[in-house]
């Protein structure tokens, strides 16, 4: 689960009149990650593309762009068929006729439309002035110029201007200027006055009437349009099924034509390489023997064990098992005869294994059904590497927990799970389906914390009901909102940070395993450094040695977690002080710390300057006792504003469900306690306004806590998750495996 499945490294050599068979059989296994050769061979190029291979890809072309015209998607497939080219051939040549003059239809439609609707748009002004239109133009000895702007100032501008008699006709800002001067010298006149002159539309007559029939000519052409787009969408549902199979059929065809692309070739013979998971390949070499014979040569090359930087850190040695003689692969790659005598000479693995490329394989991550939907939160920082610790299982174990112990609720735990079910099963995209399945592994740890807890919706019926009737007092729990728990509060804060540190040094001991791999130097100098330090540093504070530790974590007369309510047991760790320093006690845990920032100086003296990650990084993670305050605070408020809250004298706070607080204050007792104040007397309580407004705010507050729990303690968890743990050991950048094969959705070979 921590490391990816093992993969190898397969050889298929062959003559290149089997070359097209063994096509066939390779991309039926759909097992092989195929290896782009990089040319380094003498003697040896990059095959060329079967033929008939680009007609393929021109076909493909053509049912795309026909898929594209159409809007076909895949809920139109229908039921999977047999497509042979005879048919593609044929009705591949009809559909195309049909769609490319519906679609030139369409677009001749469309730009009549447009042109039309331009014409209506510039036609408002016109009818707004109310001239006719072929008034407004024509003339010999008249200039007439329409526009937009401001009569008066239009005036003013042209009665100073050199043009001769003018007269202007205004409505509605529009103004239209007839003048018994050139046109250039009306036009220069106006150039001082705030004026947009309008073209003047083709047409006669009355402005409206002809706007009328611009209106009408538009819904002529909105039907034709309509009628087309019928016409479009009856050949959608007549062959989308048709051009999903032929589509599929076409790109398995083109994707098969242009495998050669990738193998090192000679003149007679072919070699492909690429990657498979090492416990499918016997099923491999068998099912490929079964299909191609002795025309081919499958070999299993190496089976590798890659470190964090992708290279070859340790090589198995694998015999061949095309009929070598036992000879060990690792000094030549042999092709068939008759053959050229040139043999690859370059590209050589760490193990000693001539191959294709420098190429890490490929990675599969193997993680349970339950732990996969996490792959993908995993993927938004990147894909393990091959030799790398894949950190899916620790994401896996405690992003739901940090969620759940934030959110802490029976009701919003349910909520959550629903939410994640609905989103799994809904939908069709991968992402969507593992977001599904992550929210409802985090509902479900939600639900677990809220009953220990005992709270629904913010409420403590599960404490003060169902504990109870199990035998138990109340909740084993508290989040510490109210004066009455409030050292739960700083308990919470305690684990927070004991929390932080085993999250940390499970993260820094990765990467001490991983860079075992360099050596033993290396891995205790690089991440031990780290692991001494934190646990120097932390080891020092929660031993309160001069003071290092704050009240609320311990006190030494005590002797354990100020307010801490849970029985840990724990009465702090020794000082252990060996001296001092001009007054200042020197503890053994302060020579740890000290003594893994040494080491780390060694290491890379450049990091040293972040030294004090060991601090800030624990830190951090008292955000998980943030959030569930703030959390619980927020439904606590609504829960307030509806059903009021009286106080105790032991400190407790208790919602009027069943009485007003009111009623509770002049009971004057509650549970064998004294009521000594009501807190809020409760919108339900307030008449019927109060109650109606009141379950308005119940249900939006409750959403508005549902809402920012998702935004709140999942991007905390999240944070956690990638900046403070994936940080210390996780690099990523692995190749997703990708075979060479197709998985038919719309047809079939039966």
């Amino acid at each position: 689960m921590l490391r990816p499945e093992k993969m190898c490294r397969v050889s298929v050599t062959g003559s290149k009149r089997a070359m097209e068979q063994t096509i066939e059989a390779v991309h039926d296994l759909d097992m092989l990650h195929v290896t782009e050769y990089d040319g380094s061979w003498d003697g040896f190029e990059p095959g060329n593309s079967l033929d008939g291979t680009n007609e393929v890809s021109d076909k493909l072309v053509t049912v795309r762009s026909l898929q594209s015209i159409l809007g076909v998607s895949e809920e139109d497939a229908g039921p999977t068929r047999v497509v042979t080219d005879e048919a593609i051939e044929e009705q591949l040549d009809e559909v195309r006729t049909a769609v490319n003059e519906l679609d030139d239809r369409r677009d001749e439609v469309r730009d009549e439309l447009r042109a039309v609707e331009d014409q209506i748009n510039t036609m408002a002004p016109f009818v707004a002035l109310g001239i006719d239109l072929d008034l407004l133009r024509g003339y010999d000895s008249l200039s007439v110029v329409v526009g937009e702007g401001d009569s008066d100032e239009i005036e003013a501008v042209l009665a100073d201007s050199d043009v001769g008699t003018f007269e202007l006709f205004t409505e509605d800002s529009v103004v239209a200027v007839f003048a018994q001067a050139e046109e250039d010298d009306l036009q220069d006149a106006l150039v001082g006055a705030t004026f947009s002159r309008l073209e003047v539309p083709e047409g006669d007559g009355d402005p409206t009437a002809y706007l009328e029939e611009l209106e009408h000519e538009k819904q002529q052409l909105e039907s034709k349009l309509s009628t087309v787009e019928d016409e479009l969408n009856e050949l959608r549902l007549d062959h989308a099924g048709f051009l999903l199979a032929a589509e599929e059929k076409l790109a398995i065809e083109a994707q098969k034509g242009e495998a050669p692309l990738t193998f090192a070739t000679t003149e007679n013979a072919f070699i492909a390489e690429g990657w498979i998971p090492n416990e499918r390949y016997e099923a491999f070499e068998r099912a490929l023997s079964s299909a191609v014979g002795d025309a081919v040569d499958i070999d299993r090359i190496e089976i590798a064990e890659y470190d964090s930087e992708g290279h070859a850190e340790s090589h198995e040695e694998v015999e061949r098992e095309g009929g070598n003689g036992g000879e060990p692969v690792g000094s030549s790659v042999d092709a068939p005869e008759p053959e050229s005598e040139s043999q690859p000479q370059e590209t050589v693995a760490d193990g000693g294994v001539i191959t294709m490329g420098d190429d890490a394989p490929p990675v599969i991550q193997d993680n349970p059904s339950g732990v996969r939907p996490f792959e993908d939160l995993v993927e938004v920082v990147n894909r393990p590497k091959y030799g790398e610790f894949d950190p899916t299982v620790a994401f896996f174990l405690t992003f739901p927990a940090f969620f759940g112990f934030m959110i802490g609720d029976v009701g919003y735990g349910l909520l959550y799970l629903a939410l994640g079910y609905g989103l799994y099963s809904a939908v069709d995209s991968d992402v969507l389906k593992s977001l599904g399945g992550v929210g409802m592994w985090a509902g479900g740890f939600t639900m677990l914390f809220g009953l220990l807890y005992g709270e629904i919706f913010g409420l403590h019926t599960i404490s003060n009901v169902v504990w109870p009737a199990l035998g138990f007092e109340g909740a084993p729990f508290h989040k510490g909102l109210q004066p009455a728990y409030g050292e739960y509060a700083i308990g919470w804060l305690t684990l927070s940070l004991l929390a932080g540190m085993l999250h940390l040094a499970v993260g820094w001991t990765f990467d001490f395993i991983e860079n075992l791999n360099h050596g033993l130097w290396d891995a205790v100098t690089e991440s031990g450094s780290w692991l001494l330090m934190l646990f120097g540093l932390w080891a020092w504070v929660f031993s309160g040695a001069a003071g290092s530790a704050p009240d609320f974590l311990y006190t030494a007369e005590e002797g354990i977690f100020a307010g801490n309510p849970f029985p840990l047991g724990f009465a702090g760790l020794p000082a252990i002080d060996l001296f001092s320093v001009g007054g200042f006690p020197i503890s053994a845990w302060l020579l740890v710390f000290f003594a893994g920032l040494v080491l780390l100086a060694l290491a890379d003296p450049i990091e040293v300057v972040e030294f004090l990650n060991v601090f800030v990084n624990v830190l951090s993670y008292t955000r998980l006792a943030a959030v569930l305050l703030a959390k619980a605070g927020m439904a606590f408020v609504v829960n307030l504003l509806f059903f009021g809250v009286f106080v105790t004298d032991d400190g407790a706070w208790h919602f009027g469900i069943s009485h007003a607080p009111s009623y509770y204050l002049e009971e004057g007792v509650y549970h064998g306690h004294e009521v000594t104040e009501v807190m809020f007397g409760g919108l339900m309580h307030s008449g019927i306004a109060g109650l109606v407004g009141g379950l308005l705010v119940l249900v939006l507050g409750h959403l508005l806590v549902l809402v920012l729990g998702i935004t709140s303690a999942g991007l905390q968890g999240v944070r956690l998750e990638y900046v403070e743990f994936f940080g210390k050991f996780f690099e990523g950048g692995g190749k997703r495996y990708n075979p060479f094969g197709y998985e038919r959705a719309y047809t079939t070979d039966d």
